[in-house]
């Protein structure tokens, strides 16, 4: 089993990601499992705005696309920005919209039968609000989101410290992200067992 996170910070590498750093405590979960993990930094990479699979011009989508296809587990991570999320993770969006009218060889959508979960921070609140719009949107297009399958951080009302700069409310974020890590492998292996079908013509 593969899972594939998309860390949709805003700090290119090799700058250290809050985000990241939150979206690890999964990943260890996930790999103790026996899941296979690997993470890409979405801002490292050129992705061009559109809503096709591959926009042309040097566009850096299509292997993120292929990435995302040979995962059984995808992960959005995302720091919040205005109560939002990122820019990044808008247009990681945007661009697996094109997946609505994309199928296999037995006109199965290409996003069934994956499953989806999100980690989200940012040192002012918003989390849930981030978490609603990145999980209508990634159900929008066929990925199945299992219940608590989220883990986020933030230090509460007002500007304040990062994560990486306090060790406040950490030990309910990773508990939280051992759950979530839990939820979407028993979802994931379901789905494997009796995948969902082809939609009815």
């Amino acid at each position: 089993m593969r899972a594939l996170f998309l860390n949709c910070t805003l700090k290119p590498s090799p700058q250290e990601s809050n985000t990241d750093r939150l979206a690890s405590v999964v990943g260890e979960a996930l790999e103790a499992e026996g899941v296979d993990v690997s993470t890409i930094r979405v801002v490292d990479h050129d992705v061009r705005p559109g809503v096709t699979s591959d926009e042309g011009g040097g566009d850096e989508w299509p292997a993120i696309r292929e990435r995302i296809l040979g995962a059984d587990i995808l992960v959005l991570a995302t720091p919040t920005w205005i109560g939002q999320p990122s820019s990044v993770a808008k247009r990681v969006l945007e661009r697996m919209d094109a997946m609505l009218s994309e199928t296999d060889d037995d006109g199965v959508p290409v996003a069934y039968n994956r499953v989806a979960g999100f980690v989200v921070t940012g040192n002012e609140d918003g989390a849930h609000h981030v978490i609603a719009e990145l999980a209508q949107g990634v159900i929008d297009i066929g990925f199945t989101v299992p219940g608590q399958a989220w883990t986020y951080w933030n230090m509460g009302p007002g500007p304040g410290p990062s994560y990486a700069e306090t060790d406040h409310g950490h030990e309910w974020s990773h508990t939280t992200g051992r759950a979530a890590a839990q939820n979407l492998v028993a979802t994931a292996r379901a789905l494997a067992a009796s995948p969902i079908p082809a939609p009815p013509s």
